[in-house]
């Protein structure tokens, strides 16, 4: 490997899983520096171009990138799939390239296909940043979950923590799994059997609805009843009754306890409309964190 590759790769953040602890939390105290940081905008990256491309939709995981990068004082392009020659026919990997070669610094970059972020990191010389790759990884997710349970419990050590939903197709259970387990939390699964992920059984145990909200953190996330051909539910109405955090489930979680999802939202299918914006929930708190998360992650990228 050339030394702008390796140094590029020790500068990517593919995902969580592999990630050490104290990597986990140097990220985790930069992103507490930037949220308090006196003023708006600084100039730590004036001068460096950041290319954010998404192949794939997204508004808050977009957005937060571009406040982060311009609260650092960066140039930000923006790159959308729809209004580029990907629509047509050029390769990811070309447009990767192309942005490279006109003298971008780092890129962030979200897109469909597993796997092919791995791929593209080994031959491109800028730092890459993965804004969810299909149902791979989301690590900035990861990162702005676990910053939020730290700000809220003091620690991650030894917390209990419930994902509940869709695990099969999501990033986000998968890049909170390895996070949290780095850092020494117990992570449970719940999950109807045709939403299950087998491949994660040998690291997180399965368990039921009513020992899943007794956790100290629980995460519902967003299903996607859509994508289950000949799936158990026949409705979002069963969906909720089976596994959705109702106002009663939630009645039943410990004083102490908090309540999390990714977001978007189906409000009253996997969490009550009661509860988003309920004392327990940090819902809304997490979206505040991805701003300081993202310029954790920016500067250390281009650092």
């Amino acid at each position: 490997m050339t030394t702008s590759l390796k140094a590029a790769s020790e500068k990517h953040l593919l995902g969580t899983k592999g990630m050490s602890a104290q990597e986990i939390t140097s990220i985790l105290d930069r992103a507490a520096y930037w949220e308090q940081y006196p003023v708006k905008l600084s100039n730590h990256l004036q001068g460096r171009f950041v290319a954010n491309m998404f192949f794939e939709n997204s508004t808050r995981t977009r957005f937060s990138f571009e406040v982060a990068e311009k609260r650092l004082g960066a140039e930000v392009l923006n790159f959308a799939a729809a209004a580029s020659s990907v629509a047509k026919g050029e390769s990811i990997y070309d447009t990767v390239k192309t942005l490279e070669s006109m003298g971008i610094d780092a890129g962030v970059i979200r897109m469909k296909p597993n796997g092919l972020l791995e791929e593209l990191a080994q031959n491109i010389r800028v730092p890459l940043i993965n804004a969810g790759d299909g149902n791979n990884e989301h690590p900035t997710q990861a990162l702005l979950d676990l910053y939020t349970m730290r700000k809220h419990f003091g620690h991650l050590q030894g917390l209990n923590v419930s994902i509940i939903g869709d695990i099969l197709h999501s990033r986000v259970a998968r890049s909170n799994l390895w996070a949290l387990q780095a850092m020494g939390a117990k992570v449970s699964f719940c999950a109807p059997e045709s939403m299950q992920a087998p491949e994660l059984a040998a690291h997180a145990p399965y368990i039921a609805m009513e020992e899943a909200v007794k956790a100290d953190v629980v995460m519902m996330l967003r299903v996607q009843l859509e994508r289950h051909e000949g799936g158990l539910f026949e409705s979002t109405e069963e969906y909720r009754e089976a596994y959705g955090l109702t106002e009663e489930r939630a009645g039943r979680m410990a004083p102490h306890a908090i309540i999390m999802h990714p977001a978007p939202v189906n409000r009253n299918v996997e969490i009550d409309d009661a509860l988003v914006e309920c004392e327990k929930s940090k819902i809304f708190t997490q979206m505040s964190h991805g701003v300081p998360i993202r310029m954790a992650v920016i500067e250390r990228a281009l650092s």
